[in-house]
């Protein structure tokens, strides 16, 4: 069994961090696996929607729609930001999987995407990496840039904003940053008058 079962993983929340994995990912395991972590936190697809993609499903688009394996509802997936790397990518793909395994005609396993996310993270001291840690990733950037939680909620088909929160690990940190110069009554005044 994987460790991420028994460990939080959590998102990449430095920018500097994110492109040491990216870097690692492209220098220590594969263009295949870059290519899946730069999709995973581009999209906030589950690892197992993005592994069960296939070429013909993506090829030459700039947006596709995905059922999720999980939840069964259509999502709308932009690949606009990612699309000269990955017609890059797929020119150099011989098979019908996008991320194929080197045994036998299927894509690589969740098991295998973990290890090498892991490899890559070791190799630059990240830690409490997984396959959920591109989703997360996705979500948290997500969310610091637009702020717009019920969005990403809706993204991510959670059922409450205080689950999205608690997902993206800022529950916590984002109570902490709203009351830091929250002020309402200050030297016996009002100052909302």
């Amino acid at each position: 069994m994987p460790k991420e079962h028994l460990i939080d993983v959590q998102p990449i929340r430095s920018l500097e961090k994110l492109d040491d994995l990216k870097w690692s990912l492209k220098r220590h395991c594969s263009e295949r696996d870059y290519i899946l972590f730069l999709l995973g936190i581009n999209t906030g697809l589950r690892v197992s929607d993005l592994l069960s993609l296939k070429i013909k499903d993506i090829k030459g688009k700039m947006e596709i729609i995905i059922k999720e394996g999980k939840t069964k509802k259509p999502r709308i997936i932009q690949l606009n930001t990612v699309c000269n790397e990955l017609a890059a990518y797929i020119a150099t793909i011989d098979g019908e999987w996008l991320f194929p395994s080197r045994k036998g005609d299927k894509p690589i396993s969740k098991i295998q995407a973990y290890r090498q996310l892991n490899k890559a993270a070791d190799m630059v001291d990240i830690e409490s990496v997984g396959t959920h840690t591109m989703r997360k990733t996705f979500g948290y950037w997500f969310y610091k840039r637009s702020k717009d939680l019920a969005e990403l909620q809706m993204i991510l088909n959670h059922s409450h904003p205080e689950i999205t929160l608690k997902y993206i690990g800022i529950a916590d940190e984002g109570t902490d940053d709203s009351l830091n110069d929250f002020v309402l009554w200050e030297d016996g005044r009002n100052v909302t008058d």
